[in-house]
C-alpha cells in the first residue's frame, strides 16, 4: 500500500514543485498587489494621470491595426494557395513561411537604416531629382511598427487558416460551384466562415507575440505598456510601478489567451473519409491571366516586405562596415548565445518529458494540471517574468540578506535560465505531446503486460517512437532562446552578452553595420525551423 502510494504521488510531487517554479513569475506579479498601500495607490494615480493613458491607447491602436493586418494578409495568402492554382503555388505555399525566421527587431533595424530620412533611398531620391526635405513617412513610427509587426507574424494566420482550408474548403467549393454559386459567393460563403476560427486563433497568437515584443517597441520610442515595464524598472527604478503594468499586461494576454483557446476549440471538427476523398479528387481553381498575376502578387508582396528585402538592407551595411567588425567579440557573443540556448533546449526538453511521461502514464487530474499550468508559460511576455522573477528575489533579500538569492539571479546563468524555461517549455511540451498523441495506448498495455513499468516504460516503449517530437522540441526551444530579446537583455550574467542583445544595442547606438552580422546570423539560425515545418507542410 504505502509503495503504491509512493509510486503514485511522490513523482507527481515533484513534478508539481518544478512547475511551481516555472509559474512563480505570474504568482510573484499577481502577489505584489498585497503590498498596495498608501505609496502603491499614489503611483498608480499617477500613473493613471500621466503615462498610463498612452501606454493603454497606444497599445490599443497597435493591436487593431496589427490584428487587421495579419488577418487580411494570412487569410488572402492561405486562400491564394489552398483554393487556386496559379504559377509558383508550389514556392509560395513553403516561401509565405520564411518572415518567420526573421525577429521582428531585426526588421525594424533594416528598414529604419534604408528608408530613414539619411538613409540610401531618400538620400538618391534627393540627389537625383533635386528635391528637398523628408520624402518619406517616417519610419520610428506607430505605423512603421504596425507594417514591421504585420509581416513578421501573418504566418501566425497563414498556417492556421491554410490548415482549416485544406481539410474541406476545396471539396465544398466544387460542390457549391456545381449548384451553380459563383466565385465570389463560394469565397464569402463558404472559405471565409470555415477559416474563420483559425483566423481567431492566428491573431490572438500574432497580438500575444505584438503585446510581448520590447525590440521594436523601444527601437521605434513606442509607449507600450512592454516598453514602460522596463522603463519603470530600470530607468526609474520603481518596482511596484512595474508591477502594476506588468499586471495589467497580464491580464490583456490572459483575455487573448482565452480567445485563442475558444478559437481552437471551434476550429476542432473532423471531416470524414468521404470528405477527404473529396478533397483529395477537388482540384483548385486555375486562374489565368490578370486573376493569376493578382493571386502572385498577393503571395510574393508578404514575403519580399517580411524577409528579402529586410535581409538585403542588412546586407548592405554589413558589406560596407566590413573592416569594422568585431571578430573577436562575435565569437565570444555566439558562444554564449549556444551555451544558454544548448543548456536551456535540454532542461526545458528533459522538463516536457518528464511532464508528457507523467500524464501519460499517470493521468490523474494533479499531472494534467501541472502540464496545463506548464502550458501557459510561452503566453507570458519576457517582461512580465522579468518583474515576477525580481520581486520574489527583492523580497528575500530583505527578509535574508545574507542569502545571495540576487547574485545567484542575476550574476549567473540560474535567472536567465530560469526565464527561458518559464517561457519556452510550453514549445517542448507541446511537440513531445503531439509525438505522444501518434503512439496507440495499447503499446502502454501490451508493455505492462509483459512486466514494463516506470522508466522502462519511457526507455523502452516511448523513446523510439518519440526521438523525432525530442528533437523537434529541443530545436524549437533553441531557436527561440536564440532570439529572445528582453529577458536575456535583464537577466543575462555579466559580460555574457548574446547576439539579440548586442544586436539591439548596436543598433541603439546607430552602428547598424556592427550589427548586420549578428542580426543575419540570428535569420540563419530562425531558417531551421521554417525549414523543417514547411518539410511537415509537404509531407501531408
Amino acid at each position: 500500500m504505502l509503495r503504491r502510494i509512493f509510486v503514485r504521488f511522490v513523482p507527481t510531487t515533484l513534478l508539481l514543485l518544478l512547475v511551481g517554479l516555472l509559474t512563480l513569475p505570474v504568482l510573484a506579479v499577481a502577489l505584489s498587489w498585497l503590498q498596495f498601500n498608501g505609496e502603491a495607490r499614489a503611483i498608480l494615480l499617477e500613473m493613471l494621470q500621466t503615462v498610463l493613458p498612452d501606454y493603454t491607447w497606444t497599445s490599443l491602436w497597435l493591436c487593431l491595426l496589427v490584428g487587421a493586418g495579419v488577418a487580411a494578409v494570412g487569410m488572402a495568402t492561405a486562400s491564394a494557395v489552398t483554393l487556386f492554382e496559379f504559377p509558383g503555388r508550389r514556392v509560395f505555399e513553403w516561401a509565405l513561411l520564411l518572415p518567420l525566421a526573421m525577429p521582428a527587431y531585426v526588421m525594424a533595424y533594416a528598414y529604419t537604416d534604408f528608408l530613414q530620412y539619411g538613409g540610401p533611398l531618400q538620400s538618391w531620391l534627393r540627389a537625383s531629382f533635386g528635391l528637398q526635405g523628408r520624402l518619406l513617412p517616417e519610419v520610428r513610427s506607430l505605423g512603421g511598427a504596425v507594417l514591421v509587426f504585420t509581416v513578421a507574424l501573418y504566418p501566425y494566420v497563414y498556417l492556421l487558416a491554410r490548415t482549416a482550408l485544406s481539410e474541406r474548403a476545396v471539396h465544398l467549393m466544387e460542390a457549391a460551384r456545381l449548384l451553380g454559386a459563383p466565385l465570389s459567393r463560394r469565397i464569402r460563403a463558404v472559405a471565409l466562415p470555415l477559416a474563420r476560427p483559425a483566423v481567431a486563433a492566428g491573431v490572438a497568437l500574432a497580438l500575444m507575440e505584438t503585446l510581448a515584443d520590447f525590440g521594436v517597441s523601444s527601437y521605434f520610442g513606442i509607449q507600450t505598456f512592454t516598453a514602460g515595464i522596463y522603463k519603470a524598472w530600470l530607468s526609474m527604478d520603481n518596482r511596484m510601478a512595474a508591477a502594476q503594468l506588468a499586471t495589467v499586461l497580464l491580464i490583456v494576454v490572459a483575455l487573448l489567451l482565452r480567445m485563442e483557446h475558444s478559437a481552437q476549440k471551434r476550429m476542432r471538427f473532423a471531416a470524414g473519409r468521404g470528405a477527404r476523398a473529396g478533397a483529395a479528387d477537388a482540384a483548385p481553381v486555375q486562374l489565368r491571366g490578370g486573376r493569376a498575376a493578382l493571386a502572385w502578387l498577393v503571395c510574393a508582396a508578404p514575403i519580399a516586405l517580411g524577409f528579402v528585402l529586410p535581409v538585403l538592407f542588412m546586407l548592405r551595411p554589413l558589406v560596407l562596415g566590413w573592416e569594422n567588425l568585431l571578430w573577436d567579440q562575435f565569437f565570444n557573443w555566439t558562444m554564449n548565445s549556444l551555451w544558454l540556448a544548448g543548456l536551456s533546449a535540454v532542461l526545458a526538453t528533459a522538463l516536457a518529458l518528464s511532464l508528457a511521461f507523467a500524464v501519460r502514464s499517470q493521468p490523474h487530474a494533479l499531472n494534467r494540471w501541472a502540464a496545463h499550468l506548464a502550458s501557459l508559460g510561452y503566453a507570458v511576455p519576457g517582461a512580465v517574468i522579468v518583474v515576477g522573477l525580481l520581486l520574489p528575489v527583492g523580497w528575500l533579500q530583505a527578509a535574508a540578506p545574507q542569502s545571495g538569492a540576487g547574485y545567484w539571479v542575476t550574476a549567473t546563468v540560474l535567472g536567465v535560465v530560469w526565464a527561458y524555461l518559464v517561457r519556452f517549455s510550453a514549445v517542448a511540451l507541446q511537440s513531445i505531446q503531439s509525438g505522444y498523441s501518434r503512439i496507440p495506448v495499447s503499446f502502454d498495455d501490451s508493455a505492462r503486460m509483459l512486466g514494463i513499468t516506470g522508466a522502462g516504460l519511457l526507455a523502452r516503449v516511448h523513446w523510439p517512437l518519440l526521438k523525432r517530437s525530442v528533437a523537434v522540441a529541443g530545436l524549437l526551444v533553441f531557436v527561440d532562446v536564440m532570439k529572445e530579446l528582453p529577458a536575456t537583455l535583464v537577466l543575462r550574467p555579466f559580460n555574457s552578452d548574446t547576439l539579440a542583445v548586442v544586436t539591439y544595442q548596436l543598433a541603439r547606438d546607430e552602428r547598424l553595420g556592427e550589427a548586420a552580422l549578428p542580426a543575419l546570423v540570428l535569420v540563419l539560425v530562425g531558417l531551421l525551423p521554417v525549414v523543417l515545418l514547411s518539410r511537415t507542410l509537404r509531407a501531408r
